[in-house]
């Protein structure tokens, strides 16, 4: 028999709903929902039915604590922050053959010493995502120093033929490279220069940039003489500051990278080095309230269509909290003010911390976004060296679900499709997931998971991928408490307070948990 509340298997609401059940009588009585609450309207709160699925994982502790692990195989870069000629640091023009600076020539068998830093923090391997927008990607900041470097491993210097001024830098081109080997690692450094944010190309205040300076020998000079300029000073900018927006297409071609290590004949074991790969954080639950109040006149008189206004109110407040809980993972922002608690939603989260691409074009507007800068996007999103498709929901307002799909549609039209009849882009099948309905597309770095959010309509948000490996849902579960959604009956009745009505209470204590920003990205 269906229940009041149109849901069956929510019968023990049910129960007390109807006003003929034996539990009527028991108006004090506790009803765990737990996962039950994520099942009413799934289209309209897709996020928490993912998230409540996949990735709960309950705290007993409001402000819970996590450790996130990162590999450092892949990070073994940096960039040149300065090099010495003659006991003179040369930090303003690295031009390394411009005489006129008395620059270093390049010449195979030729030493050299350069001060290499990176724009990771070595303790944790917390490192630059694609483009933040909150925070400037900084180079050379204490704790930043290369702990990886040791004798004998071969450095690649990428060079460009580069001489402009100091100017707002939006790309580099690299031409050519050189190959060091590292003869000795010296103790780290710091010195004091003015640095530049490449935004804009003026110049900042100076600040003490921190980096290990190490003495090595060329073994590759450049293959041409106009190739000359390190690209880590391209244009003459000091690389102190980096722009969030240039990840991609600025710091990654600056970076040195070791391509492995070279060894004397007869020689013996290399030295080794130990990263510390792990890195802390914590969150915090919030507490959802929501009551349903009636005066005991109105629960007693039947009605048509829906004769028990109670139960039909019911049903419509179990839907407002789980819509309440969804907006808050949404938008959220992590706070403790006044005794309250705040957990920290995906927005927020991203939008400080993770990786921020233009969404200008996506949607309702006509121009900004092209498909080809949307698969640019997409093959930096998602580098395998910490993130892939397969893990990755995405989230779209209404506009964009529609362009995505339109999306696939002009690749369809228009794109030659290989042997086998398959595009490298194109809109696949739709299926359904924990009731959710999701459209995969089909691109070149791995199907994406898209499924639509209301909650986004209307926002500046125009897409938001969340890998689900990398965030969880938290209910407050200690002493044998579980402050997951539960129905309190009865809070108020005639019975125990003498007022001539009912209130009943559905209470939520849960936070996310929002871990390696890398593999998260917002379009806005």
């Amino acid at each position: 028999m269906a229940s009041v509340l149109g849901m069956e298997t929510f019968s023990d609401v049910a129960s007390w709903s109807d006003g003929t059940s034996k539990d009527t009588g028991d108006l004090r009585r506790k009803y765990n929902f737990g996962d039950r609450v994520s099942e009413l309207n799934i289209a309209q709160d897709p996020f928490f039915r993912f998230v409540s699925k996949v990735a709960k994982k309950p705290t007993d502790d409001p402000e819970f604590k996590f450790t996130e692990r990162r590999p450092s195989y892949h990070k073994r870069y940096a960039y040149v922050v300065g090099f010495t000629k003659s006991g003179t640091k040369t930090v303003a023009d690295a031009t390394l053959t411009d005489t006129s600076s008395a620059a270093l020539t390049t010449t195979a068998g030729q030493e050299v010493k350069l001060y290499l830093a990176t724009d990771y923090k070595s303790s944790g391997n917390i490192g630059s995502s694609i483009g933040n927008s909150a925070n400037d990607v900084q180079v050379g900041v204490s704790g930043t120093e290369p702990g990886f470097l040791m004798e004998d491993q071969v450095l690649k210097v990428p060079l460009n033929n580069s001489t402009a001024a100091a100017a707002a830098i939006t790309t580099v081109d690299v031409d050519d490279y050189i190959l060091v080997r590292i003869d000795t690692v010296h103790a780290k450094e710091n010195t004091s220069y003015a640095t530049y944010d490449t935004s804009d190309g003026v110049a900042d205040s100076a600040r003490s940039v921190y980096a290990i300076p190490v003495t090595g020998t060329i073994v590759k000079a450049p293959a041409a003489a106009s190739s000359t300029e390190l690209t880590s000073y391209c244009n003459n900018v000091p690389l102190g500051i980096s722009y969030h927006a240039n990840i991609a297409n600025v710091l990654e071609k600056m970076r040195c990278y070791i391509v492995g290590n070279a060894h004397a004949q007869g020689t013996g074991y290399p030295e080794t080095w130990k990263d510390q790969p792990f890195s802390t954080g914590f969150g915090l639950t919030q507490i959802w309230k929501t009551a349903m109040a009636m005066d005991n006149t109105t629960r007693a008189t039947v009605l048509k269509y829906e004769p028990n206004e109670f139960a039909r109110i019911w049903r419509e407040k179990l839907i407002e909290h789980k819509w309440d809980i969804e907006t808050s993972l949404l938008f959220g922002s992590q706070a403790s003010i006044d005794s309250v608690q705040y957990t920290q939603g995906a927005v927020d989260f991203i939008l400080n911390y993770g990786n921020v691409f233009s969404g200008t074009g996506m949607g309702a507007e006509s121009t900004g976004k092209s498909q080809d800068d949307f698969l640019d996007d997409m093959s930096q999103f998602l580098d395998p060296r910490h993130n892939n498709a397969n893990a990755t929901l995405f989230i779209v307002p209404t506009d964009t679900y529609n362009w995505l799909h339109k999306l696939g549609g002009y690749f369809a039209a228009n794109v030659t499709q290989a042997a086998n009849g398959q595009s490298n882009f194109i809109i696949g099948d739709k299926k359904n997931v924990f009731g959710v309905d999701i459209t995969q597309i089909l691109t070149p770095y791995g199907n994406m998971n898209v499924a639509r959010n209301v909650h986004l309509d209307g926002t500046q948000i125009k897409m938001l991928g969340i890998n689900m490996k990398h965030c969880k849902y938290r209910p407050l579960v200690g002493n044998g408490l579980n402050r997951d959604t539960a129905v309190y009956v009865g809070v108020q009745t005639l019975e125990n307070s003498g007022v001539d009505r009912r209130v009943d209470l559905i209470q939520t204590e849960a936070g996310m948990e929002w871990q390696m920003p890398e593999a998260h990205a917002v379009w806005k």
